[in-house]
């Protein structure tokens, strides 16, 4: 259940190995690119790596090579901001764009970050808000507009470079980066891989502007539904939490944040490691002894 694949070379290095793209998410290109690349990268961060190389993952149009140009020099931006080596790539012509990265990292064998290693006790801190999915929902049923997703856009486009250094600098137990499955999705992913359940404070989660709003109108991603679907029984909710936030919990994530656990002594260190990187996260609930997999959610 883990982000990415981890590769021993020697006693003190290994290679962490994970490839991510996707369909465009927002229509400027150049935004596009700065997202897809981000999300392939996140994947590093979340192992506790540092990113080397990438390659370009690229299915397009081929009579849209002025579009491809911008999503590529977005990618690149990242991929230099994460102080990586992009190195080429491969690409094929489609008639739907898609586009990600191949990234290689690497970490010392003895400091990989799982997600299978919290602790009974650990408190969890989630480092950016939720709310993309039902955000670019939003967009797609023209209720809002792709200019009203600037603070969205920016936080998929963020590097979790300043997560994954602080939580090698501070010590954590476990991480996972917050995709497609949402923070319920992703969060029992670790719960199930540690043995243990989790419990959320719904209202503690951060989430982007106009979510709860776009959420309480019904501008729900399908693949929000399939996420509760999947989980099932799994996550039960307290009778005081809304249903529109409950939704939000259940939200797949592009870019999202990392979910991380770490002893509760260690996180006042975390959050003030993060903040003088400019990255605002917050606790979002705390790892219980429990059936394996399992998550409650308080209002």
């Amino acid at each position: 259940m883990d982000d990415a694949a981890v590769y021993r070379i020697t006693e003190e290095i290994a290679l962490i190995q994970t490839l991510d793209f996707f369909t465009p998410i927002v229509d400027d290109p150049r935004s596009f690119g700065r997202i897809a690349a981000a999300n392939a990268l996140s994947d590093i961060y979340a192992m506790g790596g540092t990113p080397l190389v990438a390659l370009n993952i690229v299915c397009f149009p081929a009579r849209e090579q002025e579009l491809l140009a911008e999503v590529l020099l977005g990618g690149a931006e990242k991929v230099k901001e994460a102080g990586a080596l992009l190195a080429g790539g491969h690409s094929v012509e489609d008639k739907e764009p898609k586009y990600g990265l191949s990234v290689t990292g690497s970490v010392h064998p003895e400091r990989v970050i799982t997600n299978a290693a919290a602790r009974e006790g650990d408190l969890l801190v989630l480092t950016k808000p939720l709310g993309t999915g039902i955000l670019t929902t939003a967009v797609k049923g023209r209720v809002l507009k792709e200019a009203d997703l600037g603070e969205a856009v920016e936080s998929m486009a963020a590097l979790n470079r300043a997560a994954g250094e602080e939580m090698q600098r501070t010590g954590v137990s476990a991480a996972t980066d917050i995709t497609g499955f949402g923070l319920l999705g992703h969060g029992g992913e670790m719960a199930q891989a540690s043995g243990l359940a989790l419990e959320i404070n719904a209202r503690a989660v951060p989430l982007l502007p106009q979510t709860l709003e776009m959420a309480e109108m019904g501008l729900l991603p399908g693949g929000l539904h399939a996420n509760r679907e999947y989980l099932g029984k799994r996550v039960e909710f307290s009778r005081d939490v809304p249903g529109a936030l409950a939704d939000v919990l259940f939200d797949p994530q592009t870019s999202g944040g990392l979910l991380v656990a770490l002893a509760p002594g260690r996180v006042e260190g975390f959050l003030d490691g993060l903040k003088g990187k400019g990255v605002t996260a917050h606790r979002v609930g705390r790892v219980l002894k429990g059936p394996p997999g399992t998550i409650r959610v308080e209002a």
